[in-house]
């Protein structure tokens, strides 16, 4: 795994990813239209890996559908904020355009409206069709290769490069890493390259990377929990061309009326350029590590009296969402045990557990493994 080490920061996202989806709906979805099997030469696993390494692409423009079946409950009139809690349930479309590291587009286009963020040079837009709003940005000179998402998605990957990406950085000696059945996924043969963690907490039974034989970048990714043979999340393209975008696919033309903020430039964080290391929250911390990292977070305004935490702590850079939280909590199931007792939510992929003495604990694990952390 040792093509795998230029990239140790993106280890433990793919536990996360699932983890901060707190909240949600459940949505029935089925699997994409499967094609025969194409016939190609065999490949193991490591050249796999090293043909994703070793891609060079220089063009693309596609659709790409996403769709998530996480088996959570129905809380979502509980939580403000439709934009997340719809995008983590459901089908939904984009459109991509990639001409480079400098040149690339994302269009989330959905029941919400369309939602555009495109990076032209060091020129980087966002546009809502709602309220017919853009925010434009200039980029320092250590940009590099930005990779962008609509806001509302941030949570998940938006193409199954990006998915991909996360999952390649999360191997480490508790992945098994095999090689699948071979797809035809956009008309395009493609490659099976399977992740499977090797310890029993973990809520992941795998996630399946279908690669284009040819140009070697990730057409599908699909995560699937234990005990099920339907993906509880996938991205896939439906179709995809190589052909380098036009120029004007880049160009951002402000609608009539719309109401542009110019926000200034961050300066870099430290870390390689393009590639800043993440900040820690000294609210959160992480217990474990690979798959079965459990994020541990402290509630502001914890009621000491009551047990009822109050308000979830300010993310970094934001304020707290509002949150009806004895609604919230009244409708889970209370739990107990030697670390103490509260409420805990559990889906498909993920178990959150929230202790009455005011902490939240969260993982793509069993409420087992919350028990333990809660313990310490």
């Amino acid at each position: 795994m040792s093509v795998l080490r230029s990239r140790p920061v993106l280890r433990w996202l793919v536990p996360a990813t699932a983890a901060v989806a707190v909240i949600g709906g459940g949505a029935a979805i089925g699997t994409f239209a499967a094609e025969a099997e194409p016939s190609l030469p065999p490949r193991t696993a490591a050249q796999l890996l090293v043909d994703l390494q070793t891609s060079r692409l220089e063009g693309l423009s596609g659709t790409v559908v996403q769709r998530a079946d996480l088996g959570l409950p129905p809380l979502v009139g509980l939580i403000p904020g439709n934009e997340l809690t719809t995008l983590l349930t459901g089908s939904h479309t984009l459109r991509v355009w990639y001409s480079g590291p400098d040149k690339q587009r994302v269009a989330l286009m959905d029941t919400l409206g369309e939602q555009d963020i495109v990076r032209n040079g060091k020129d980087l837009w966002t546009w809502q069709s709602r309220g017919n709003t853009a925010t434009h940005r200039t980029l320092g000179g250590d940009a590099g290769a930005w990779k962008p998402a609509p806001e509302p998605a941030a949570s998940l990957p938006a193409t199954p490069q990006q998915a991909a990406d996360l999952a390649l950085g999360a191997i480490d000696p508790s992945t098994q890493v095999s090689v699948g059945r071979s797809a035809t996924v956009a008309g395009q043969d493609a490659y099976e390259l399977v992740l499977q963690p090797r310890d029993g907490d973990s809520l992941v039974h795998q996630l399946r990377i279908a690669i284009d034989a040819k140009q070697h970048v990730p057409l599908r990714f699909e995560v699937l929990a234990k005990g099920s043979d339907r993906p509880a999340f996938e991205v896939a393209f439906t179709q995809v061309d190589y052909r380098r975008p036009d120029a004007d696919q880049f160009t951002f033309n402000p609608p009539p009326g719309v109401t542009v903020d110019e926000e200034k430039a961050e300066p870099p964080a430290a870390g390689k350029p393009g590639h800043p290391e993440p900040k820690g929250d000294p609210q959160v911390r992480a217990v474990g590590s690979g798959w079965t990292t459990v994020l541990v977070a402290r509630l502001d305004g914890a009621d000491a009296d009551r047990k009822v935490p109050a308000k979830p702590a300010a993310a970094p850079g934001g304020s707290a969402p509002d949150l009806d939280v004895s609604k919230l909590l009244g409708g889970l199931p209370t739990v107990s045990g030697d670390w103490g007792s509260g409420r805990l939510l559990t889906s498909k992929l993920f178990s959150v557990l929230l202790t009455d003495d005011g902490r939240v604990l969260a993982g793509a694990v069993t409420p087992e493994r919350l028990y333990q952390a809660a313990r310490g």
